[in-house]
């Protein structure tokens, strides 16, 4: 059990394009260490997902939990545990939502970005078993967020308008949801 560092925006792992994993790496044995390395520092930041390009490994990984009691994110349905590998996306429904977007590696800001409302990921599970999901809405977003770190993009890559990019601090939800629903 190790709690490892998140890197953050400006370091240039975050903007390379990870490599898949083999069936075989899924399998080993360090893999399954990575995997508890990062459940355990997930849960350390209190976060929802995390992908091993934040941790430092330029490989294609992500595991994702939403809990209700998630600080960052209150007012969210627990979901089951997920682990993917080798993710591929289609849109199954091209129809934009946007929520507030916030990430471990850009910490204390948060940004308005909108994403495709439902979408399929097939990927392989943590026994290199080929599986897929199909999703919508917030978890949907979530599922987009965390898979983009696997190509080198963030959440700021994906705003529309910057000047919705703010300090977590700075902001009043009520009246920023009036503004963006203007």
């Amino acid at each position: 059990m190790t709690v490892r560092q998140i890197i953050k925006m400006g370091n240039p792992l975050l903007r390379k394009v990870a490599d898949e994993f083999t069936p075989e790496e899924i399998k080993s044995a360090e893999t399954k260490i990575l995997l508890e390395d990062m459940w355990d520092s997930l849960a350390a930041v209190g976060g929802i997902g995390l992908a091993a390009p934040q941790i430092g490994i330029s490989k294609q990984l992500t595991v994702i939990k939403l809990s209700e009691e998630s600080d960052r994110y209150p007012d969210m349905e627990d979901t089951e545990a997920f682990v993917i590998f080798n993710p591929k996306i289609t849109v199954l429904d091209e129809t934009e939502q946007g929520f507030w977007e916030g990430c471990l590696s850009v910490p204390g800001l948060r940004g308005f970005v909108e994403r495709p409302r439902s979408i399929r990921v097939d990927y392989l599970d943590e026994n290199a078993e080929s599986m897929y999901i199909e999703i919508e809405d917030f978890l949907a977003t979530v599922f987009q967020h965390e898979l983009d770190h696997l190509i080198g993009k963030l959440y700021v890559d994906r705003m529309k308008d910057i000047t919705t990019l703010m300090f977590e601090d700075e902001m009043i939800f009520e009246e920023l949801e009036e503004e963006v629903l203007d």
